[in-house]
């Protein structure tokens, strides 16, 4: 029996609409320098129109394409998002749209760690026997939760979408992989329910359906992700067996150029080995790995046999890194 996981195929989509630092500066008092010196974000892609559904499943499509696979022989589709078109779940609305009728699809909610948790839940089913051909999606559309009036955080987030092909193989090819929370530190970074009351009848009320805007507390973000992310990978390699000097390509969830800098600096692994694609996507959440991955595999910065490092981290608090080879 196989019990390896490869990654043979990987995929992204984005919004046509694109929103600049200059346009941005035109609804909230900001500039295009005191983004860019304080994130690296120099535009972003907004879902003016369509779905989240639809981001999905052209970034999967994409994915099946590259891996020669049929979407008839996917087993299993995750995906990784916390802005559903559907909040009962928008998976079975890609399994659909895709074709994929022999597919179980379930949504999976950790924010921006969200494509990481994905990927180490998708090999636990290639691992045992379960499924042999699962399809991992990270997708969000935060534009649709992000006040526009907060500078704090509406310079941040963009929208997209990124997916990839895992198949049980002879040779595993995710060599390690660790997971963290801690929710003691969930109030600086949430997008929360609001509880608006309604009165039923005289004397029974109940809780009408709202959510607030994302809210952040960027300071306490930065001090997290630069201590715990560089910790967390260092305990995945660990794992593999294998150390930074290992490592071929850094790649993290796109939050902030300060942060992917740090951690690089912490781990002492040269810029020139961190893919970044921050100032034309800002953060896309769980997007924002397989969209970073992809891009990287296509204009051929990382060929086959390559080791990446990649770690996710945000809301929940949740953070997690998988450490796998490409092909």
């Amino acid at each position: 029996m196989q019990t390896g996981v490869s990654l043979v195929g990987v995929g992204s989509a984005k919004p046509s609409i694109t929103l600049s630092n200059a346009e941005l500066s035109q609804v909230v008092e900001t500039s295009d320098e005191w983004i860019t010196t304080r994130t690296g974000i120099q535009q972003r892609h907004v879902l003016q129109e369509g779905s989240l559904t639809s981001l999905a499943t052209t970034a999967a499509q994409e994915a099946l394409n590259m891996a020669s696979t049929e979407a008839a022989s996917v087993e299993l589709i995750i995906l990784a998002t916390s802005t559903p078109d559907d909040l009962f779940g928008s998976a079975t609305q890609v399994q659909a749209a895709l074709g994929a009728t022999q597919a179980a699809a379930f949504d999976l909610t950790a924010a921006c760690s969200g494509f990481v948790f994905a990927l180490a839940t998708a090999a636990q089913y290639l691992r045992t026997g379960t499924f042999k051909t699962v399809l991992v999606i990270g997708a969000d559309a935060l534009s649709r939760w992000t006040d526009w009036s907060d500078r704090r955080t509406c310079v941040l987030f963009g929208d997209g979408a990124g997916a990839v092909v895992l198949k049980a193989s002879d040779r595993d090819r995710l060599r390690g992989f660790e997971l963290r929370s801690d929710g003691s530190m969930n109030a600086c970074l949430n997008l929360s329910y609001a509880a608006e009351s309604q009165e039923l009848i005289p004397g029974k009320m109940v809780q009408k359906g709202t959510f607030q805007p994302v809210t952040m507390n960027g300071k306490e973000v930065y001090r997290f992700a630069v201590k715990r992310v560089p910790e967390v990978i260092e305990k995945a390699l660990f794992r593999a067996g294998l150390s930074t000097a290992d490592v071929d390509w850094l790649l993290l969830h796109q939050a902030n150029q300060r942060i992917l800098d740090a951690v690089a600096e912490r781990l002492n692994i040269p810029s020139e080995r961190v893919i970044s694609n921050m100032a034309r996507y800002g953060n896309t959440s769980a997007a924002s790995i397989p969209i970073a991955l992809d891009e990287a595999v296509r204009d051929g910065r990382v060929k086959a046999g390559d080791l990446i490092a990649s770690s996710g981290f945000g809301a929940g608090l949740t953070w997690g890194a998988a450490i796998f080879e490409w092909l």
